[in-house]
Order: C-alpha cells, then structure tokens, then sequence
C-alpha cells in the first residue's frame, strides 16, 4: 500500500488499481475492518444517544455504507440483516466488492458515487455508517477553507437524507484535535447531536468513532 511519510495511506493511489487487489487479499485488513463495523453496528444503538428502534427491527432498516471499499463492512452489515446501500470512489475497489456479491443476496446495492455528492432522496436512510473512509472526503481540498466547506456540505447531505430518528456513526483518524473539532462541527453546526469515542483516550490522534443522531 502506498503511504505518505507519516505512514498514512495515500488517497486514492494506496485504493487503485493492483493496490485494490492487494487490499483486498489482507486477512489482517479485513478482520479489522469487520471487526470495527460491528462495534459501529453496537454504537448504532447505544443507549446514551437515547432510543431507538430495536435492533431486531435491523431486516426493515435501509442501511447507508459510506466508502465500502471492497465490501469488507457492507458483508458484515449483510450479515447482520441490515438492507444496505453501499457507496464507494473508486472504481477498482467497487468492481471488487461487485464480484464477491452473491446473486442471492438482493438486499445490497453498490453504487459508483462520491460521499460529497450522494444519489439519495431525502428522508430514506435509517442509519449511516462509515469505516475508515471520511478521513478522505475532503481530499481535493487546496487550503483549510475548502476542507471546511466540503466536511460542511457532506453532513448537510447526510442530514437531509436521514430519517428522523436516523443515526450516523463515523469511524476515522483524525491527526490533531484541531482535525478532529473540525470534523465534529461540521456535524454538530448542521442538525446533528451525539459524542465521541476514543480507542486511546490518552492519544490525540488514532481511531475515533463519532456518534451521531438528529437533534430534536
């Protein structure tokens, strides 16, 4: 995988091409990522956001996958029961997920779309969830300004397309605190409420999972 030098995969080279295959065929890559969607799955319906509907009520939910790679997160939101709608960049990591698709699973649709410019109506999704992926929607910003405007613009988006009691549950690397508050205003500035987890309370960057619903 290609990465920058602070080891931090490079955005979309580390995902195109041979990269996709390599990523794919990374036992460790996919136990991880699995592994953090069904804790995004747990955080879905924690019980400091308040209620919600019950998880058992998950095979009527419509599920939202943003940058599902090669389906590694969509698989386990499938295995869960969820009706899922998984949406990815690059057009490599997509055509992977598309192959491993089983012709009997109806209820998973991928589709070739950028997170910032969603094909979804309003007021359709139950739950959002995002795995390692929202750490790149403002990769073509040019300065701070422009990452403001994209992060401002995509959690708009994904207000308008949740249902009332829809939730959204983020997981990503924030570097600094600084990155990690612009990303949590740009949700909590556009109709969002919740709070924020930390694998390692004690480091300022690393895995952060955001925990979001509407604000009533």
């Amino acid at each position: 995988m290609i990465k920058t030098k602070n080891n931090i995969p490079k955005f979309p080279d580390s995902y195109a091409g041979i990269e996709a295959s390599k990523y794919d065929n990374q036992t460790w890559m996919e136990r991880n990522q699995k592994r953090t969607t069904i804790k995004c799955v747990e955080y879905l319906f924690d019980e400091k956001l308040g209620e919600t509907d019950k998880i058992d009520q998950k095979s009527s939910m419509v599920m939202l996958d943003l940058g599902c790679g090669t389906g590694f997160s969509s698989e386990t939101l499938i295995d869960f029961g969820f009706r899922t709608i998984s949406i990815d960049i690059l057009y490599d990591m997509l055509t992977i997920a598309r192959n491993k698709k089983k012709s009997s699973v109806p209820n998973l649709e991928l589709i070739l779309a950028d997170i910032n410019y969603l094909p979804i109506k309003s007021n359709c999704i139950d739950h959002i969830i995002s795995v390692s992926a929202y750490n790149f929607i403002a990769h073509k910003a040019k300065n701070i300004t422009d990452k403001q405007k994209i992060l401002f613009n995509t959690a708009k988006y994904l207000h308008e397309i949740l249902k009332p009691s829809g939730r959204t549950i983020i997981e990503f690397y924030p570097e600094t605190d600084s990155e990690l508050d612009l990303f949590s205003k740009s949700f909590t500035n556009n109709g969002f409420e919740g709070f924020l987890i930390k694998n390692n309370p004690n480091q300022k960057s690393g895995q952060t999972f955001l925990l979001l619903k509407k604000r009533t």
